[in-house]
């Protein structure tokens, strides 16, 4: 696996937004990182902490974090598709749709947890096997070309993306009982 960082024409000016928050070159360490600090992010919250929004247009904690899966798997599903030559343009995706649609209410915060454990060890598996060579192949996903490394990245920026507004914005708000 490459240790640079994709370039700006690597991927949409968009998603900017999310490839600057990774620090570092090495983006199987920071997946890697992320799953840890993530996980015990979670570990210690209750199913009450999972049903807060900060305010009423927003998303619970327990959403963001349907959000967070659905939105990994795709952006994954990308890359594959990508880095396997496949030049099949792939559309966009309307995140409120999924997130309408994931019910994620009813189930549980510690439900939803595991499972971003598990589609980040298989996004971890995925990239990890990829060869030199596949890292750089490039596709075209919701009208943007965007190589396979940008999407590595892009899928660590926006979890942790989403992460940061957890911490800061969600928890520091939850009245405790």
């Amino acid at each position: 696996m490459p240790k640079t960082r994709p370039a700006p024409g690597d991927y949409a000016p968009y998603a900017e937004q999310y490839v600057s928050q990774v620090k570092g070159d090495d983006i199987l360490d920071s997946l890697r990182a992320q799953l840890k600090q993530t996980t015990m992010l979670f570990s210690g919250r209750s199913e009450r902490d999972g049903n807060f929004r900060y305010a009423p247009d927003k998303w619970t904690v327990k959403e963001v974090l349907g959000h967070v899966c659905d939105t990994e798997r795709i952006f994954a599903y990308r890359a594959l598709r990508i880095a396997r030559g496949d030049q099949t343009p792939l559309p966009g995706f309307e995140q409120d749709d999924y997130v309408r649609g994931g019910n994620f209410a009813e189930r549980t915060l510690a439900d939803l947890a595991e499972e971003f454990g598990l589609v980040r060890a298989a996004s971890i598996a995925f990239f990890r096997s990829l060869q030199k060579d596949a890292w750089q192949r490039r596709g075209v996903a919701n009208k943007n070309e965007v190589s396979v490394r940008a999407l590595a990245f892009i899928v660590a920026g926006h979890e942790l993306h989403h992460r940061l507004i957890l911490e800061e914005r969600y928890f520091p708000a939850i009245p405790r009982a």
